[in-house]
């Protein structure tokens, strides 16, 4: 019965986000509803001990980063800088190259550190001005952004700084560079795989003659450049590299600037406790920030005249948007912990256990967990505390080096993390105005692309010893 109570809830949850309905209400109700039917005297201690808890915790985190993400990307709209863009990637690449030219702009961001969420800011302008052009329907979008942001480059490529390459390090003792032949032969399987299908459905769509949609029922479509001329695309370029080259050295400078740890003492009356900041996991988010500042100071300084006129609503707008992305994703975060807390998770963490070969006890472990809890870190991070010493001496038993194990979990962490109850999901449709019923098919698509992908990997490694 305790497991049944957290197959429905997950399936509760994922039908009223399938249907549109805000999970910003529905979490809680269907967290604490599982808990309800599990032990109706801990409703009230996990609402504020635990859902409560890690919600306000993930906005305590990230809300400035969806903040000034949102702020950033209306920004590269409002200046015109989107168009430029996107003329400049048509005339490289062809008007039937812009699915491509979305997932390289995409892919680019993310494997420089700069988080999954603001690039789903920042990158939809151009897919949005470059998808209108090119005439491909808007749906396809979140798929587009999907295979370039959501994949390989998070989590497959060696080296990428995104935490779902970074939390296996912690419980291997590998690097972010872990299995790089593995890590490089996934990563092009899936902007192969990712690519072809993009093709097929655009292709599709074109002999239907389907085209961007319909001018009156779009929602959230970025608004007209105000100016008289657009910028270079070379200068229109420069904010996003600036943000990328911010992010890195920000990164590497964190540690530098304040150790591994800062303390300060609030300049109060009375006595008060000093303020500890762990900057060993702090810094990461204030590079972002700080990139993202460089970023907006230099669209500001670069486009002033056409970004003024339409300062005060545009960013009005973002910021209503961020604020509601971060919500739903705050909210989806509390509702994975509840339900990682509750006996009936850990009967399916446990039933994983009965698969034999090491690899493949490892991909459908992390992924199950990721896809039940609908996120990738959160998943693997409660797979790999429990089981990685199970994972450890069975890979050792069978030979298996430290460096694969990090690249099947990582892997298999952005495999079904993407149901459509995933904040990353959810943020990504309210950004670009679709619902889960217009564009989530296609998303599921990318969603099986990624997971095949994870046992790929693991039969290369069989069949050949590549590490």
């Amino acid at each position: 019965m305790s497991l049944l109570i957290v197959l429905a809830a997950l399936g509760f949850l994922i039908f009223v986000a399938y249907r549109g309905y805000s999970v910003i209400l529905f979490a809680p109700i269907a967290a604490l509803g599982a808990v309800l039917l599990t032990d109706p005297s801990l409703v009230a201690p996990m609402f504020t001990g635990l859902f409560m808890d890690k919600m306000v915790g993930f906005l305590k985190l990230y809300f400035p980063v969806f903040l000034l993400g949102a702020v950033f990307g209306k920004l590269i709209e409002l200046s015109g800088f989107s168009r430029s863009i996107v003329g400049a990637a048509i005339a490289l690449f062809g008007p039937q190259r812009a699915m491509l030219s979305i997932v390289l702009v995409s892919g680019l961001l993310t494997y420089g550190g700069v988080s999954l969420f603001v690039v789903v800011f920042a990158v939809y302008p151009f897919a949005a001005e470059m998808f209108r052009q090119s005439n491909i329907p808007k749906r396809l979008i979140p798929a587009t952004l999907g295979v370039g942001g959501f994949s390989f480059t998070m989590d497959a490529l060696p080296g990428t700084p995104q935490i779902q390459n970074i939390i296996p390090t912690t419980f291997f003792g590998t690097d972010t560079w872990a299995a790089p032949v593995l890590g490089t032969l996934g990563s092009l399987f899936v902007l192969a795989v990712g690519m072809a299908y993009l093709e097929w459905r655009r292709r599709a769509a074109a002999r239907n003659g389907e085209g961007y949609g319909d001018p009156a029922t779009l929602v959230n479509e970025p608004a007209p450049f105000a100016g008289t001329h657009l910028a270079h695309a070379g200068i229109a370029m420069l904010p996003l590299l600036l943000v990328f080259v911010s992010n890195k050295l920000f990164t590497l400078g964190m540690p530098h600037w304040y150790g591994s740890e800062h303390s300060f003492v609030p300049s109060i009356l009375g006595s008060a406790a000093p303020v500890v900041q762990d900057v060993a996991k702090i810094g990461a988010i204030w590079a972002v920030v700080g990139a993202l500042l460089v970023g907006i100071l230099s669209v500001l300084a670069l486009a002033w005249r056409p970004v003024v006129t339409q300062f005060a609503d545009g960013t009005r707008t973002a910021i209503g948007g961020a604020v509601l992305a971060a919500m739903n994703t705050a909210s989806e975060y509390g509702f994975g912990a509840v339900i990682a807390a509750l006996p009936g998770f850990m009967m399916v963490a446990n039933a994983l256990g009965a698969i034999k070969d090491p690899l493949l006890h490892e991909a459908v472990t992390v992924t199950g967990l990721a896809g039940v809890t609908g996120s990738a870190s959160g998943g693997m991070s409660i797979a790999l505390a429990a089981m990685s010493e199970t994972f450890i001496a069975n890979a050792q038993a069978a030979g298996i080096p430290m460096e694969v194990l990090h690249r099947v979990a990582a892997m298999a962490s952005g495999g079904m993390d993407s149901l459509p109850h995933n904040g990353a999901v959810i943020t990504l449709l309210m950004v670009t105005g679709l619902t889960h019923r217009q564009a989530y098919k296609d998303l599921f698509a990318v969603t099986l692309i990624k997971t095949l992908a994870v046992f790929v990997v693991i039969g290369i490694y069989y069949a050949t010893g590549w590490v």
